[in-house]
């Protein structure tokens, strides 16, 4: 009786040990009698009590390590402290188990060397300014080494890079130095685009006045011209209205000569008019001339035939 009951308890506690439940994004590495025998993937898994052994849970998940900081010196002789993260993946389980003793430990101190490596190689200025090229150089190494371990290295990510205080104290000077450069040179550059503006505006206002001017003057130049040539249409119909009256008068050439310069001299009594004499004109004046020489003479003769007359009588 009591064989029986030992026997099924027995019989339990081998079923409880052979039965395994893999959970997911996780794996069993199996051992048989001390030897590496299968990878157990997620779901039921059966192995043999006191034969086969679970010699570790791995996860298959991403997975972080936070690197501690580390004091590293540049090329130009500066200490930095540098703290990184490394995502990692593992691909191969039995080699992540059994190829290296602790996989964490292997990517924790080949990250810290290579990372003193490659900023050695650089000056500080540099590290600062190329955190991209350190993070694909450092993943590119660590990546490298870490598929004999079983695992992919997917990034590198320097989370922070801290110079010494007095190195720190001068980077700031230098900075605010270059800021108030910057300040200085996009002040001088907006008082010299509105020097420029300013200019140009005051040209474009010049050339505009210029033409304004121009305009106006060749309005009033033609306005001008306009009323001298109505004028000059007005006294020429006037010189044919007196000409076409006197031909209906039936004067002589003297007549006509004398109303013709009559006209003229209505003509020229404006200021911007200029009048050419023609030749007839002036034949027309030279027989004035001796009409008036012929009067005056005698004129002369009745006077001094009166005086004759008079001092005869006397006698």
């Amino acid at each position: 009786m009591w064989f029986l009951i030992i026997l099924a308890i027995l019989i339990i506690v081998c079923l409880l040990l052979s039965v395994k439940i893999v959970r997911q994004s996780e794996v069993y590495i199996i051992e048989r009698l001390g030897k590496f025998h299968k990878v157990a993937d997620a779901g039921l898994t059966i192995i043999i009590p006191f034969v086969d052994h679970v010699r570790s849970i791995v996860s298959l998940k991403q997975q972080t390590l936070d690197i501690q900081p580390q004091e590293v010196i540049t090329k130009d002789n500066v200490t930095i402290t540098i703290n990184t993260v490394v995502f990692y993946k593992v691909i191969d389980p039995a080699k992540a188990v059994y190829e290296i003793q602790s996989l964490k430990k292997g990517i924790e101190y080949l990250s810290v060397t290579s990372m003193r490596d490659l900023v050695g190689k650089m000056d500080l200025d540099s590290t600062f300014s190329s955190r991209d090229i350190i993070n694909d150089k450092l993943r590119a190494i660590l990546d490298e080494a870490a598929n004999k371990w079983g695992c992919t290295i997917d990034r590198v990510e320097v989370q922070d890079i801290t110079p010494p205080p007095d190195i720190r104290d001068a980077m700031e000077k230098q900075m605010n130095a270059e800021r108030n450069k910057r300040a200085a040179i996009l002040q001088a550059e907006g008082e010299r685009q509105a020097a420029v503006l300013k200019a140009q505006g005051e040209k474009e206002a010049a050339i505009l006045q210029a033409d304004a001017d121009r305009e106006a003057k060749i309005r009033r130049a033609a306005g001008d011209a306009d009323a001298i040539r109505r004028v000059a249409e007005a006294k020429a119909e006037e010189v044919k209205m007196v000409y076409s009256a006197m031909m209906k008068a039936n004067p002589n050439q003297t007549l006509v000569q004398l109303k013709s310069l009559e006209t003229l001299k209505d003509v020229a009594n404006g200021d911007a008019n200029k009048v050419f004499i023609p030749f007839e004109a002036t034949s027309a004046l030279a027989s004035l001339g001796t009409l008036a020489e012929s009067v005056k003479d005698n004129k002369e003769k009745t006077d001094s035939k009166d005086a004759v007359k008079d001092e005869e009588s006397k006698e």
